[in-house]
Order: C-alpha cells, then sequence, then structure tokens
C-alpha cells in the first residue's frame, strides 16, 4: 500500500485513475481548487495555481505524484483563454515542484508523472513520432514546450520525472468522443478537413494503465508517448465511430468553416497531424487492452 498525490483528480482521466489505485489498495490525495468537491474516499488537499495555493503537508510522504491539473483546451482560444490554459499548466507545475522543493529528502514522492501532451509535437503530416522526435510549432508546441521543462526540475531533487505525453482520450463519459457522439448520433458526422491528418488515440482504461506502469517501472523517465501503438487517420476514426453507433458519416466539417468558428484551436487541435507512437511504452513491454480504433470504440459504446 502507498499513497498517490493526484491533482485534477475529479476530472475524467484523474477519477478513473483514483478509483482503479483505491481498489487496488492505494491511499490517494486529491488535491483539487474545491477540496470539498472530492469524493468522501481519498483525503483532499488545496491545489490552486491561480492563487498559488498548495498544501505542502499533504503532499509530503506521498510515494507517487500524477499530475493531471489543467484548463480545457476545448474552446476557442482568446487571449484570455490562452493565458488560462498556459497558466494552468505552466504555473500549476512550478506550483507543484515548488512544494516538492520544500519538503524534506525523506518526505518527497519518489516519481513525478506530469501530463503533456502530443501537442507538444506540432502539426507533422505522415511522419511517424517517437518520443525522440523534435519539438514542433506553434501554441500548443510552445505550452507543452515550457510545461514540460517545469516538470523536468524535479530531476533536481532526486525525482524520477516521466514527461507524459498523451493522445486523444477516449471515453463515452467525457472528453472528445462525449463531444462527438451527440451529432453522429443524428447522422451529422463526417471526417473533419481532408480527414487524411493522423490522430493520435488512447482507450481511457489503457491510459489508466498506463500511468500506473510509469508509477511503478524505475525504466520509464523523461518523454513518454501515451498513445496507442496504431494511430488512425481522421476519416478512418471517422467510420470506425460510424460503424459503432450505427449511423452514416458523410456530412464532412469542411476546414474553412472550422477556422471560422473556432480560430487557431481549429488549426492545431482539430486539423494537425501528429502520427505518435508509444515507443517507450512498447519498450518497456505496456500490454494494450486496446490496439486497434474498432475494438476501442465498440468497447466504449455498446454498454
Amino acid at each position: 500500500m502507498s499513497r498517490v498525490a493526484i491533482t485534477g483528480a475529479t476530472g475524467m482521466v484523474g477519477g478513473a485513475l483514483s478509483h482503479v489505485l483505491v481498489q487496488a489498495g492505494h491511499e490517494i490525495v486529491a488535491f483539487s481548487r474545491e477540496p470539498g468537491g472530492v469524493e468522501a474516499d481519498f483525503e483532499a488537499a488545496r491545489f490552486d495555481p491561480g492563487s498559488g495555493e498548495i498544501d505542502d503537508e499533504a503532499l509530503g510522504g506521498s510515494a507517487a505524484v500524477v499530475h493531471l491539473a489543467g484548463a480545457s483546451v476545448a474552446a476557442r482560444w482568446t487571449e484570455k483563454q490562452r493565458r488560462r490554459i498556459r497558466d494552468s499548466r505552466v504555473e500549476g507545475t512550478r506550483l507543484l515542484v515548488d512544494a516538492m522543493a520544500r519538503l524534506s529528502e525523506a518526505a518527497r514522492p519518489r516519481v513525478l508523472v506530469s501530463a503533456s501532451a502530443v501537442g507538444y509535437y506540432g502539426d507533422r503530416g505522415d511522419d511517424p513520432l517517437d518520443e525522440t522526435a523534435a519539438r514542433g510549432d506553434g501554441f500548443l508546441a510552445d505550452v507543452c514546450t515550457d510545461w514540460e521543462a517545469e516538470a523536468g526540475r524535479a530531476e533536481s531533487l532526486g525525482v524520477r520525472v516521466v514527461r507524459l505525453r498523451i493522445g486523444m482520450v477516449l471515453s463515452a463519459e467525457g472528453g472528445a468522443l462525449a463531444r462527438m457522439l451527440r451529432p453522429f448520433k443524428m447522422g451529422l458526422g463526417g471526417r473533419v478537413g481532408s480527414g487524411k491528418q493522423w490522430v493520435s488515440w488512447i482507450h481511457l482504461d489503457d491510459l489508466v494503465r498506463a500511468i500506473r506502469c510509469c508509477i511503478d517501472d524505475e525504466r520509464l523517465r523523461g518523454a513518454v508517448n501515451a498513445t496507442a501503438p496504431k494511430p488512425v487517420k481522421n476519416a478512418e476514426l471517422t467510420s470506425a465511430l460510424g460503424s459503432a453507433i450505427g449511423r452514416p458519416t458523410v456530412l464532412p466539417a469542411p476546414r474553412l468553416a472550422l477556422k471560422l468558428l473556432f480560430g487557431a484551436m481549429a488549426e492545431e487541435l482539430l486539423l494537425a497531424s501528429q502520427r505518435a507512437v508509444p515507443e517507450q511504452l512498447v519498450k518497456v513491454g505496456f500490454e494494450y487492452r486496446f490496439s486497434e480504433i474498432d475494438a476501442a470504440l465498440q468497447d466504449l459504446l455498446s454498454h
């Protein structure tokens, strides 16, 4: 039994991870801006990057820290929203690592698994992107670079750091898939733009298992792509989703319309191509339950 601190523990990924760890006998410290909203099964602690507040005492004694907190990127990127996205990640990670530095060496966690995103790679066409690939261009690449740099400071404290570059997380309960379901169920779904852009995805269950692997396996450090081993093109994702729910997928979302509606967010989040491959997880023998997009969607949508 060990103590695991999780920021963003009330979110989709953090909530799923917390429940799995509790079932495995671990003690969870859920860090949140609103500790009162944390489930009774977890110890609640304050974490608010906006005000610079963090509960150092609750952080101490944790064997691992999983840092998942960050403002949603799925909104039009006004200047205010850009600041929220960046500060919630960069300043939030700085706040967390500074708190670790204030702890005694004996009280510090052994490992920090800090979320990042495949947006680090920018728009890269058909190029396969393992963890050694260079960073790309754009707002998300800039944010991810600074975000990862803040997490990396914990290495000087003797903490093993995993920078988890997460792809599109598939869950029927939230995230991108849940937003796609309503129009697709109405028969209004279709490819985005040309449909030729690569989508790096991962089933929520596999992501939770990958995070546990990063906590436990000391061979994993530095950048780790948290994606399924078989990325797909957007048109393939669209077709698989239509098949899973028994609906046609003949109404494409034109590139120009998306750019008019969502601006730069559409360019980097919906239309960019990232063919990320999980070289590091495969190397340590991580076994995916869902490597194929059809099987993943059938599992999520057949209940």
